[in-house]
């Protein structure tokens, strides 16, 4: 038996296979701008490109929720600082119905007035939010004047890339311990010069707590 053979043409063949199987990688690393596109590229620069990928991902996420969280918190204090500058209000007219120059007609008109603030700010409470996701209190609506528990951000790729908001947080009358001064402003009649000045000190109190939680 003879076999026939030509070696110049298997050559010929085995170099035009290399060829179009190099041809096809360099075309899909053009396609797809990576020098790694496979484990038989480079396995080990593979894993590491792929590692480095996912965290890349991870980090660009974790900047986002950043983001989100600064807005977040953006809100919150724009809400508190509209709340201070009400409080703020309070006490000028507290003063004003602490003197006995003010009438107790005049004292009446300052509860209604009163009132009205205390009224602003529970409001502010109940409708400030994110998303959907009360900032001032427990949740949101004025049923909803509960402890605002803390808020937890992720801000980086592992389970201990964490920020944490105040817990505590209940900017409305309740929270501010002003329920006693709401239910005076609320009711017929005047208070007293007396009692006005001594709402003064509950105002204090208030303004700091909101302060302290900024």
């Amino acid at each position: 038996m003879r076999i026939n053979t030509n070696v110049a043409s298997l050559q010929a063949q085995e170099s035009s296979t290399v060829t179009n199987k190099n041809l096809t990688n360099s075309l899909e690393k053009l396609s797809s701008g990576l020098r790694i596109n496979k484990a038989s590229d480079d396995a080990s620069g593979l894993s590491i490109a792929d590692k480095l990928r996912t965290q890349a991902s991870s980090l660009g996420q974790s900047i986002s929720n950043g983001n989100s969280a600064v807005a977040l918190t953006q809100i919150a204090d724009k809400a508190m600082a509209e709340q201070s500058n009400i409080l703020d209000i309070v006490k000028t007219k507290l003063i004003q119905a602490g003197t006995e120059t003010t009438s107790d007609e005049g004292r009446k008109a300052i509860e209604k007035d009163i009132n009205k603030l205390l009224d602003q700010l529970n409001n502010i409470a109940a409708q400030t939010n994110y998303n959907g996701t009360a900032l001032l209190q427990a949740s949101i609506g004025l049923a909803g004047s509960a402890v605002k528990a803390a808020m937890t951000f992720q801000m980086g790729e592992t389970a201990n890339d964490l920020i944490k908001t105040t817990s505590g947080v209940r900017a409305n009358v309740t929270g501010l311990s002003l329920t006693s001064l709401k239910t005076e402003v609320a009711t017929t009649g005047s208070m007293t010069a007396t009692e006005a000045r001594g709402y003064l000190t509950k105002i204090d109190k208030a303004i700091n707590t909101l302060n302290g939680w900024r």
